[in-house]
């Protein structure tokens, strides 16, 4: 971590950019001026979710990019753009073009962890700056980044699996000292520990816990109250890791871990809260362009405003041969067209054959004659999804199958329902459960950078768009370190 913890953020919410600019990143002096008000820590904070939303990391790269490469998601032909994808699809992780983005994903998050730390480190020096809850607020978000993105870290770099067990760094303090690799466990545990202060201290100050707080559409007139807060830094608290968010981050850990007793008792903490609703077959299918919702809004737990990277999103996806599309075979046969997947809503909302026998991914489209900033040009601000209610029915599934069936069933098949899925799956199975489930989370997260982690924890070979099986093996799943981590201390 020698050539990472010296980077400072500079780069923080649009509306205090300038501010950040005027600051000598590396002096002591600049942290003072910083760390001296509530409002600066404020800053500070937002300055973290900015950087996760720069291409090299959610905003482009770990949400559309290479997981979902890697996971075979996309037809991969020559004349697309950009052509190191292709190499990307092969695993050939010597590739200078791969080496290049994951390195930067390493960087990136590990920039954001460092100012997590520099806030964690400023924070309980001045507890008398802040005002309500905003102390144990922040406090506690800045926790929650710092093990969202070592989480991330490991699940590209790391490994958990019995026989190759993989650490990364774990940095809790704002230093330009080495840091040491945690083993796999230590990394586990670490998360753990971060999360679960970090919900105890959001429990008693996010405002999302609060009965009057109800998840909605921007500027619905029935019923949402995620603007109401005079305070800007206080409204859309799912754009932010919020308290039912650092449940859910929590429920995958603990399944990463294999600990099923605490990943269900995280995923059904978020599940009966009711704060999270299905989108209604009305919103997902809506004929007015500016009425759709196939992002599934009210359904995100947690997600990356990424408005500013429109352009990217349409160079992704938007440019025919040119960009990520799938073939229509691999498309139909991935969504079980012609079996359950028949009246499968995701398919049809999601995909638009383009000619050629491709499929262009649509989860993404924005009103073409609407702009950002006019909240009647779409439903709702663009969003790289991070966490969803699904995907807590998935986990509530796993986690309870081999104890209890028939409730895993239910949670199973309740996510296929809101699909638009007749079809539900009964089996005694544990094998014939987790086959389903797989395929239905790849259904869900498609576009979404997810899948392929779900792979990897279960140690599943990928299914290949061409047929048959690409074999499960650490090669492909343990993504390399930075030549510079290596040469510092690393594996």
């Amino acid at each position: 971590m020698k050539k990472l913890t010296t980077i400072l953020l500079i780069a923080l919410s649009l509306s205090s950019c300038k501010k950040w600019l005027d600051l000598q990143p590396e002096t002591e002096v600049s942290r003072d001026e910083l760390f001296q008000t509530e409002a600066g820590f404020q800053e500070a904070l937002n300055g973290v979710y900015t950087r996760c939303v720069q291409g090299d990391l959610y905003g482009d790269e770990l949400t559309f990019g290479y997981p979902e490469v890697l996971a075979q998601n996309y037809t991969l032909a020559t004349g697309m753009d950009p052509m190191y994808y292709l190499q990307t699809g092969r695993y050939n992780y010597k590739d200078i073009d791969f080496i290049t983005r994951k390195d930067k994903t390493w960087k990136g998050l590990y920039n954001g962890i460092v100012n997590a730390n520099l806030i964690l480190q400023e924070i309980d020096k001045k507890p008398d700056l802040f005002t309500g809850n905003n102390f144990a607020l922040i406090k506690g978000e800045a926790m929650a980044l710092r093990a969202f993105l070592h989480f991330d870290l490991f699940r590209l770099f790391g490994s958990y699996q019995q026989s190759t067990l993989a650490g990364i760094p774990y940095v809790t303090i704002y230093t330009n000292k080495v840091t040491a690799m945690s083993g796999a466990d230590e990394v586990l545990t670490k998360v753990i520990a971060d999360l679960e202060g970090a919900k105890a201290l959001l429990r008693t100050s996010d405002s999302i816990l609060r009965p009057s707080y109800q998840v909605n559409y921007p500027n619905a007139t029935d019923s949402s109250t995620e603007t109401t807060s005079p305070s800007l830094f206080l409204q859309n608290r799912r754009h932010r890791l919020n308290y039912y968010a650092v449940c859910g981050e929590l429920a995958r850990v603990y399944l990463y871990r294999q600990d099923k007793v605490n990943a269900l008792v995280n995923a059904e903490e978020v599940i009966q809260s009711n704060k999270f609703k299905w989108t209604s077959q009305a919103d997902f299918i809506h004929v007015d362009v500016k009425m759709t919702d196939r992002i599934l809004y009210k359904e995100l737990v947690f997600g990356w405003p990424i408005k500013e990277r429109a352009n990217d999103v349409i160079r992704r996806f938007g440019q025919q041969t040119a960009s990520f599309w799938i073939d229509l075979d691999a498309g139909q046969t991935l969504y079980e067209f012609r079996g359950v997947g028949a009246e499968d809503l995701r398919y049809k909302q999601w995909f638009q054959p383009t000619g050629g026998n491709r499929l262009e991914l649509l989860k993404y489209y924005r009103n073409p004659n609407g702009k950002e900033d006019d909240a009647t040009a779409d439903r709702h601000p663009l969003m790289a999804p991070a966490i969803r209610l699904s995907e807590m029915y998935y986990i509530a599934a796993e986690a309870s199958f081999e104890g209890n069936p028939s409730k895993a069933l239910n949670y199973f098949n309740e996510v296929r329902r809101n699909r638009g899925i007749g079809t539900t799956l009964a089996t005694d199975s544990y094998t014939e459960f987790m086959d389903e489930l797989v395929k239905e989370a790849r259904k869900e997260w498609y576009g979404e950078g997810q899948i392929f982690h779900m792979y990897k924890r279960l140690n599943r070979s990928i299914p290949a768009q061409t047929g048959g099986l690409i074999p499960a093996s650490s090669a492909m799943y343990i993504l390399p370190l930075p030549n510079d981590e290596i040469e510092f201390g690393g594996r």
